[in-house]
């Protein structure tokens, strides 16, 4: 037995429920499978921040991409809250603080602040005391600070649960704890249907969005592409008596206050394959960094940890667009640790790929065919 639709999505991370809520919008029929329970990979572990000059080295594609992706937040929350009014996807233009604890940091940190400003980013250089007068917790050894007002965040695990709850109300279909263990393909480079644990799927288009996991499904069509796993650890801390107002971002951490008093601070970048555990390594060097950025952490209570695996391309780049040699199959990964960031563009333009064979935006610079076959 099989069921029929236009496209199957495969992950339900932050990334395939936006796909599947914007090609849902543009009236597709689409079935999502998910492998676990939605958002329960890198999309539930990040902190929720949308902060594109924090990862951004420098001005080009990738910086545009995401950018565009901020700009379109506040359209897509709007629609968000309509179709999905139960869920508090707790949005906040809080604000992004950069700082620098040494010579060599200011100097990088100002190194930043001169092209940002070339391209019209508005942020604000502090001095040392200027930025503990905004966050009077910071440690005496901050130099200097840019403070970027413009930068926000969400909460990721109710942004993709409002997604899919959004998706769903526009007849989309989503089948969690549903593992695709192959595909089958025709004569004519194209795949006919996915076979899950309980079901196969035939559709005409298939969109892999299936994070760290995806180069195991192109390996199967010829394509390993690699889609490399790396853990980040993560630790939610409270007791902070005056409790931050912006995100503190600096070279070995950073700290996300939110709203219930909790702050979370990460993070490391460890290449450990699919080991998602959390070590006492790695949750201590996180508290070191979270100290030297606010000594008061120093007597904060650990509430919680937990680790995800960002999903990352050879080039750190993400993958957006067809596969070569596949004539209905897209793909979406490796957006590393910018997925909850890149989540509107590139469900909006990864629909518009497929809806119309073409983006409103240049997808060329994170093509798949940039990878060798």
């Amino acid at each position: 037995m099989s069921e029929n639709q236009d496209v199957v999505v495969i992950g339900g991370g932050a990334i395939g429920c936006a796909i599947a809520y914007y090609l849902a919008k543009a009236g597709v029929s689409v079935t999502l499978l998910e492998r676990g329970e939605l958002g329960s990979e890198a999309s539930g572990a990040s902190a929720g921040m949308l902060a594109p000059l924090s990862e951004a080295h420098e001005p080009g594609p990738f910086l545009d991409l995401m950018l565009a992706s901020l700009r379109l937040y506040p359209e897509l929350l709007a629609e968000l809250a309509e179709s999905a009014p139960g869920v508090e996807v707790e949005h906040e233009h809080i604000g992004v603080l950069r700082v620098a604890t040494s010579p060599l940091e200011r100097q990088e940190l100002e190194r930043r602040y001169q092209w940002q400003k070339t391209i019209g980013q508005d942020g604000v250089w502090l001095a040392g005391s200027e930025a503990r007068e905004l966050e009077p917790n910071l440690s005496p050894a901050v130099q200097g600070a840019v403070l970027s007002a413009n930068e926000e965040q969400v909460n990721s695990k109710r942004l993709v649960e409002a997604l899919a709850v959004a998706a769903q109300s526009l007849g989309a279909k989503f089948l969690a704890n549903t593992a695709v263990l192959g595909l089958a393909t025709g004569n004519a480079g194209k795949i006919t249907a996915v076979r899950t644990t309980d079901e196969t799927y035939s559709a005409g288009h298939f969109v892999l969005a299936a994070g760290p996991w995806t180069g195991k499904i192109t390996g199967w069509l010829g394509f390993p592409l690699a889609t490399k796993p790396f853990r980040g650890q993560m630790l939610a801390l409270g007791g902070l008596s005056a409790p931050l107002q912006h995100i503190v971002w600096g070279t070995k951490g950073y700290l996300t206050p939110k709203r219930n008093g909790i702050i979370y601070a990460g993070t490391t970048v460890e290449d450990v394959g699919f080991r998602r555990n959390t070590t006492a390594r790695g949750l201590n060097g996180i508290r070191r960094a979270a100290t030297a950025l606010v000594p008061a952490l120093q007597e904060a209570t650990v509430i919680s940890s937990w680790a995800g695996l960002r999903p990352a391309s050879a080039d750190g780049l993400p993958i957006l667009g067809r596969l070569a040699a596949w004539e209905n199959v897209s793909l979406a990964c490796g957006h590393f640790r910018n997925g909850i960031l890149l989540t509107p563009i590139t469900g909006k333009l990864m629909a518009q790929l497929i809806t119309d064979g073409r983006a409103e935006a240049d997808l060329g610079p994170f093509s798949p065919g940039r990878f060798p076959a």
